[in-house]
């Protein structure tokens, strides 16, 4: 992160900084590892403190199941239902300690409760819809193919232009979403070989301070339960801010593939940092240019990693039958590569047009309960010839 500043702030920190009616301000120190990682400091109308109701908390944790987890899979996310409300529509698919992955598809803005994530940063991946997220640090416009990054403990809301919304969610929950390390230089700039830079980073814009007093719910998320907290003031009360701690956006259409003679390995489509997990990027991009180059992914074995893939639009060269909003899982411990005849068709191509995000966990994720319903538990035997898929009841397989 880059430091970054919004509204109105005094000249030096920890000192005395009123409002016109001479009250102070009310300073607090945002931070992440104690104080000894990135901070920012917020300058609020009212304390952050006051609380006026605790209601029954209740546990929103994931109902995991341990069979089979051995095995290659596929999860049609977009059969998961659209709901109402935004938090009731977050369905966890895939999970371990580090990371959860779910997907979303609210119809209603967040107009009366905000949600602050105690537990992790949150990356939300606007795959269908449009509008605003809105938190105390400012506003950020949203749109199809953007990923929004919000550190944990952020409060916000999310306000969307139409029902049609869909979302795909990734929490780190063992620590914050970065950028590669690679990709900076010591004094953290983005280097002139990274995929990104500076200037494809969105930040938090139209600051609106909500002088309000009243009673206001806050759900916040920790330890895998969700507290419900009524606040005397308004969350958005803040006048001004500074600090290298915010959220931000990035679209995956600014991101710029690295292409090479040969096919390139994934770590070039690396996006973010997680806590033993990263998050990639497959987009639209030339293909090698060797004159005997094959452009199919080559067959790999994740030994120590999970692999999932997240498919959002255009045509994937190694594999058939893809949807929108389908994943595919290729459990560490076993090999996965391109489907049958897709190597030989891929040689002579000259370009891909696929859009997809790849998540990379080196710990073992879990199915959980709102996988199995929209799992093709086919998907397994999906590179076996035609005629042997036959023979063995494979005529369902994109069913």
């Amino acid at each position: 992160m880059h430091y970054y500043s919004l509204g109105k702030i005094p000249h030096k920190r920890h000192t005395q900084f009123r409002k016109p009616d001479g009250s102070l301000y009310s300073e607090q120190l945002f931070s992440t590892e104690g104080f000894s990682n990135t901070y920012s400091l917020l300058y609020h109308s009212y304390p952050p403190t006051e609380i006026v109701q605790i209601d029954e908390p209740y546990s929103v944790a994931a109902k995991t199941i341990h069979d089979k987890q051995l095995k290659h899979r596929c999860l049609k996310g977009f059969h998961v239902a659209a709901e109402d409300d935004y938090l009731k529509s977050r369905k966890q698919l895939l999970v371990n300690n580090d990371c959860k992955i779910s997907v979303a598809a609210p119809r209603n803005s967040m107009t009366n409760y905000f949600y602050k994530n105690a537990d992790a940063d949150e990356v939300l991946f606007i795959h269908e819809g449009t509008g605003t997220l809105k938190t105390m640090y400012g506003n950020i416009p949203f749109s199809y193919g953007d990923y929004i990054v919000i550190p944990r403990g952020t409060v916000y809301q999310l306000h969307f232009d139409t029902q049609e919304n869909r979302l795909l969610i990734i929490e780190s929950v063992g620590g914050p979403i970065t950028y590669p390390k690679r990709y900076r230089n010591q004094m953290g700039q983005l280097h002139e070989h990274a995929p990104f830079c500076e200037r494809d980073i969105r930040k938090p814009e139209n600051l609106e301070t909500h002088d309000e007093k009243g009673n206001f719910l806050l759900y916040i998320k920790k330890q895998d339960m969700m507290y419900p907290y009524h606040y005397l003031a308004h969350p958005f009360d803040v006048i001004g801010w500074d600090g290298y701690v915010y959220p931000f956006a990035f679209s995956i259409h600014d991101f710029e593939p690295i292409t090479g003679r040969v096919h390139q390995p994934p770590p070039v489509h690396q996006t973010f940092d997680g806590h033993n997990f990263v998050i990639c990027s497959f987009v639209p991009r030339l293909f090698d240019y060797h004159p005997l180059a094959i452009p199919a992914p080559y067959n790999h074995s994740n030994i120590d990693s999970d692999e999932v893939l997240y498919y959002v639009d255009g045509d994937f060269m190694s594999r058939k039958h893809v949807e929108r909003g389908m994943f595919t899982l290729h459990p560490g411990g076993i090999p996965h590569g391109p489907h049958r005849g897709s190597v030989e068709k891929s040689i002579g191509a000259k370009e891909t047009r696929e859009l997809a995000v790849m998540i990379d966990t080196f710990r073992p994720l879990l199915m959980t309960e709102h996988a199995v319903p929209i799992e093709d538990k086919n998907y397994y035997l999906s590179w076996l010839p035609d005629d042997a898929q036959g023979g063995i009841g494979m005529n369902d397989i994109t069913s």
